[in-house]
C-alpha cells in the first residue's frame, strides 16, 4: 500500500538502507545540485540533507530518484499494476476518443474509496504564521545551475481553481523565489492554472493559491500527470494509493491542500502583476530564458512543528523526472488507447523529456495506418507536443532502443516514409525557429505493402529469424558446450 505521507516513506527507506543523511553542512548555491545530480546519475540514495545552510529545515532530494522507490512509494509490485488496473474498469464497453476518456474517469471516481476526503485538523497546520511573521528564506530554495536567475523550489504542488466553474487544478510548476515574500509562477501557455490565471484577469479577480511541499508520495505523483483539465488530481491519486486522501481548509485562501503536507504556503495574485522569471536550467538540459511570469505574494506559512522540505533537481537527463515520466507513460497506456484504440504500445524516451519523442508500435491493418496514427497523437492532449513520432509493427519490442533503431533505419525511404508538419511544442522547446510551434516528424518504420506502393518483386522481405527447432535443441544442449 502506498505511503500515506513523506515522512513515513523516509523512515521506511532509512531502515532499508537507501536514506542517507547528510550531516555536514551544505550550501543550497550549487552544491546541494551538484551532490544530487551525482547520486542521482549514479543510481544512488535518496538523501536527507540535515544541515542547510542558511536554514533550519531538512532537505529530502533523490526521493524518488529510481524506479524501485516510487514504486515502493505508490505501493506497487511494477507500474504495470496500475496500468492493469485502469485497463478492467474501462473495458470493454467504453466508447472511443475524448468522450470515451472521461467516461473512464468517472469510473475512477465514482469508485467510494477515492474522492478526497476533508479533515478539520491538519498536521500541516500545526505551526501557522501570516503577515511580517512570513519569511521565506526559512525554506531551503535551490541555486541548482551556474546561470539560474535565482533560487528555485522544484518540487512545490500548486493549487488553484478555475474562476467561473470551481474545478480545482494540482499542478508541479517550478517557484522562482524573488524575496521574502513573493514567488514566481512559471505557468507556461498550455498549462490549466495559466488559463485559471488569465480567467481571472479578464474578471479583474485576484486567484487565491496555494503551494504544498512533502506532499503523501500518491498526491505528488498524481501532481505530475498530464490530466484533461476537468479531472481532479485527487481522485486520480486516491485511485492511485487505493484510498481517499485527506484534505484541509486553507487558513487565508479558499482552497484544500493535503492535510499530511510538510509545508503550505498561501496567496493571491493580482491582476497583471508579473516579474522576470529565469533563466532556469531546466529538465531540457538547456537552460530556459528570462520571461515575465504572475508573481504570488505570500500571506500565510503553515507547517509542521519540525518540517522538512522535499525538491528534486533537474537538467540533462538522467534526472528525478526519469521514474516519474515512466509511471506515466505506462498508468495512462490503457487511457491512450481509448482516444487511440490502433495502438498495441508506445515508449517515450526520457532522453526526449518524455514529450519530444513517442516510439509507437501498431497491429497493421490497412495502408498508411501509420500515417493515421501520427496525426492522432497529434491531437491527443497533450500528446500534441510530441515532435517525433516513430511508428513500428506490433512485433518490435518499443523499449529496445536497439531494436527501434533498427527498425526505423532500415525500414525507412525517407522520400515516402517520412511525414514533416508543423504545430504546437512545448513552452520550453529551444528548438523551435520562434516559441510554442515548430516542425514535427514522423517516421513509418512498418514493413510496407504493395498497396502502399512498395512494387519491387517479392514484396517486403522477411526478417532473418532462427531456425525453431535447430534453436531449442541448441538450447537444450547448451551446457554440452562447454559455453
Amino acid at each position: 500500500m502506498a505511503y500515506d505521507d513523506l515522512r513515513s516513506f523516509l523512515r521506511a527507506l532509512d531502515r532499508e538502507g537507501d536514506l542517507k543523511r547528510v550531516k555536514a553542512e551544505v550550501d543550497p548555491y550549487l552544491e546541494v545540485g551538484e551532490i544530487v545530480d551525482r547520486v542521482n546519475k549514479a543510481g544512488g540514495p535518496a538523501l536527507l540533507f540535515e544541515n542547510v545552510k542558511g536554514s533550519a529545515m531538512p532537505l529530502a532530494m533523490n526521493v524518488f530518484g529510481t524506479d524501485r522507490r516510487l514504486l515502493k512509494a505508490l505501493g506497487l509490485r511494477s507500474y504495470d499494476e496500475i496500468s492493469e488496473k485502469i485497463g478492467g474498469l474501462v473495458k470493454p464497453e467504453l466508447p472511443q476518443g475524448f468522450v470515451g476518456l472521461r467516461e473512464a474517469f468517472g469510473k475512477l471516481g465514482a469508485m467510494a474509496h477515492v474522492p478526497p476526503r476533508k479533515v478539520k485538523e491538519a498536521p500541516v497546520q500545526e505551526v501557522v504564521l501570516t503577515g511580517e511573521d512570513v519569511d521565506l528564506d526559512q525554506l531551503p530554495a535551490l541555486f541548482t545551475w551556474p546561470e539560474d536567475g535565482g533560487s528555485f523550489f522544484n518540487l512545490g504542488l500548486t493549487h488553484t481553481k478555475h474562476p467561473e466553474t470551481g474545478v480545482r487544478n494540482l499542478g508541479l510548476y517550478r517557484l522562482q523565489c524573488h524575496d521574502r515574500r513573493t514567488i514566481g509562477m512559471h505557468w507556461q501557455i498550455h498549462k490549466d492554472s495559466r488559463n485559471h490565471y488569465q480567467v481571472a484577469a479578464r474578471r479583474g479577480e485576484k486567484l487565491p493559491v496555494a503551494i504544498a511541499f512533502g506532499a503523501p508520495p500518491a498526491v505528488t505523483y498524481a501532481a505530475t500527470a498530464p490530466l484533461p483539465g476537468d479531472i481532479d488530481e485527487y481522485l486520480f491519486a486516491g485511485f492511485v494509493q487505493g484510498r481517499r486522501v485527506e484534505m484541509v481548509d486553507c487558513k487565508t485562501v479558499p482552497l484544500q491542500v493535503p492535510a499530511a503536507a510538510e509545508v503550505v504556503i498561501e496567496g493571491w495574485l493580482e491582476p497583471g502583476k508579473t516579474l522576470p522569471e529565469g533563466p532556469f536550467g531546466d529538465h531540457t538540459g538547456f537552460y530556459t530564458p528570462q520571461e515575465p511570469f504572475p508573481a504570488l505574494t505570500i500571506d500565510c506559512v503553515t507547517m509542521r512543528r519540525r518540517p522538512l522540505l522535499q525538491s528534486i533537481v533537474v537538467g540533462r537527463p538522467p534526472t528525478e523526472d526519469g521514474p516519474l515520466g515512466r509511471a506515466t507513460e505506462r498508468f495512462f497506456l490503457p487511457l491512450l488507447k481509448i482516444i487511440i484504440p490502433d495502438i498495441v504500445d508506445y515508449h517515450l524516451p526520457e532522453s526526449g523529456g518524455f514529450h519530444n519523442c513517442a516510439i509507437v508500435s501498431i497491429d497493421k491493418k490497412y495502408p498508411k495506418h501509420a500515417q493515421k496514427v501520427m496525426h492522432a497523437i497529434w491531437g491527443a492532449h497533450m500528446m500534441s507536443l510530441t515532435k517525433l513520432i516513430v511508428v513500428v509493427d506490433a512485433d518490435c519490442d518499443v523499449h529496445d532502443p536497439h531494436e527501434v533503431s533498427w527498425r526505423a533505419l532500415g525500414n525507412t525511404d525517407y522520400a515516402r516514409d517520412l511525414t514533416v508538419v508543423e504545430g504546437p511544442v512545448d513552452h520550453l522547446d529551444h528548438a523551435s525557429y520562434q516559441q510554442f510551434w515548430g516542425g514535427k516528424a514522423g517516421i513509418d518504420a512498418t514493413a510496407k505493402w504493395p498497396e502502399e506502393g512498395y512494387a519491387r518483386d517479392g514484396g517486403w522481405p522477411r526478417m532473418v529469424m532462427s531456425d525453431p527447432e535447430t534453436a531449442d535443441r541448441v538450447t537444450k544442449r547448451w551446457k554440452e558446450y562447454g559455453l
